[in-house]
């Protein structure tokens, strides 16, 4: 759909300058621009690339010099990237899913379907389930029996969501993630190798083979409003109480979130990320990619880890965090700079070893 740069500007809330009739039908990267295509030249190492492309206008920062560039005209934000946020929801054609009900969609009489429902080609919805109205439920996804799932939601294709599962409203779930599997959870007839080597912090181990017994998830999960899950992302259901995540949470491709879990609002969770079960993370949370988080910890609000962290102990509240074991980042960056200086280290005790042989005549 096409738009004109002063109905951009308007619809963002964001100022615009120069030619305001100027018609825009997508965004583009500068140097690729067509001249009906708005540049997102939001740096100015971007804006540099606006010669090679044919843009007549941009998306550019608070006070740029949009005129040097020899643009028509430009909107001019504070801070451009958040401004993304609503230009990208005004040129996202969707997913193309059709509306209405596909005929081989398989559907329970028990099932509860608000207004304007879509439900994709050879989805299953069970018994008792519950949608809230606009939700779109792509082809081939899955709703449990007794499940709950707000207004605007949208599941993408392949999406599965297990029995008696509650999620909020405007829930967005891509391709192949999962709520409400069973939680990895077995036991052994006796005290475990795996719990010993934890009790004795590795002195003890395995001595003896024993079979594991499965213990059955009698809980469920609930989900809160505004919640997104990447591509194959999976959250368990509760051993016994349901698995928590708080409103406004995002997770990105591949994590994983145990049984028992509690997850407060508004976390970042990024790929490949583990969260063990029966652990607590607090609020405004960000676990950088492939963070571990160990079970039956608590993580504070607004702590930050970085990348491949692993989280052994619990975390006070606001702590930034690196390595393995997870350590305040700064501690990890002065001790990782001080494992690089070793190989000077040895060098320079050689070097005084042998200066004290030869005083000492012992060479």
């Amino acid at each position: 759909m096409a738009h004109t740069l002063e109905e951009i500007a308007a619809a963002l809330g964001l100022p615009f300058e120069g030619d305001g009739g100027l018609t825009i039908v997508s965004v583009a990267e500068p140097a690729s621009c067509a001249d009906d295509q708005l540049a997102l030249a939001m740096k100015p190492e971007f804006a540099d690339q606006l010669a090679q492309g044919q843009a007549r206008a941009a998306m550019m920062w608070q006070g740029a010099d949009w005129r040097g560039y020899g643009l028509k005209g430009a909107i001019l934000a504070p801070r451009p990237r958040y401004a993304m946020a609503g230009l990208s929801a005004m040129m996202d054609e969707g997913p193309g899913y059709d509306a209405g009900i596909h005929p081989s969609a398989m559907i329970h009489p028990t099932a509860e379907l608000a207004a304007d429902v879509s439900v994709g080609p050879l989805s299953v919805i069970g018994a008792g389930a519950r949608i809230g109205a606009g939700s779109v439920i792509g082809p081939q996804a899955h709703v449990g029996g007794k499940a709950v799932i707000g207004p605007g939601a949208l599941l993408h294709a392949g999406v599965r969501i297990g029995a008696r599962v509650t999620i909020g409203a405007r829930f967005i779930a891509q391709p192949g993630a999962v709520v409400g599997a069973d939680g990895f959870s077995f036991v052994t007839p006796e005290v475990s190798g795996v719990e010993k080597a934890r009790d004795t912090l590795g002195a003890d181990g395995t001595d003896t083979a024993q079979s594991w017994a499965r213990i059955h998830s009698l809980g469920a999960v609930r989900i809160g409003d505004d919640v997104e899950l990447g591509a194959n992302a999976c959250i368990d259901r509760g051993s016994v109480r349901d698995t928590l995540v708080g409103d406004g949470c995002k997770f990105d491709n591949l994590a994983q979130v145990g049984h028992n879990v509690v997850i407060g609002r508004d976390c970042l969770i990024c790929a490949q990320v583990g969260i063990a079960g029966s652990t607590r993370i607090g609020n405004n949370v960000v676990l950088g990619g492939q963070t571990g988080v160990s079970d039956n910890i608590t993580v504070g609000d607004n702590v930050i880890t970085g990348g491949a962290t692993k989280v052994l102990a619990n975390v006070p509240p606001g702590r930034v965090m690196l390595g393995y074991p997870a350590m305040k980042m700064e501690t990890h960056v002065e001790a990782y700079k001080g494992f690089r200086r070793l190989p000077r280290l040895f060098r320079d005790v050689a070097a005084l070893q042998k200066a004290v042989s030869k005083l000492t005549g012992n060479d």
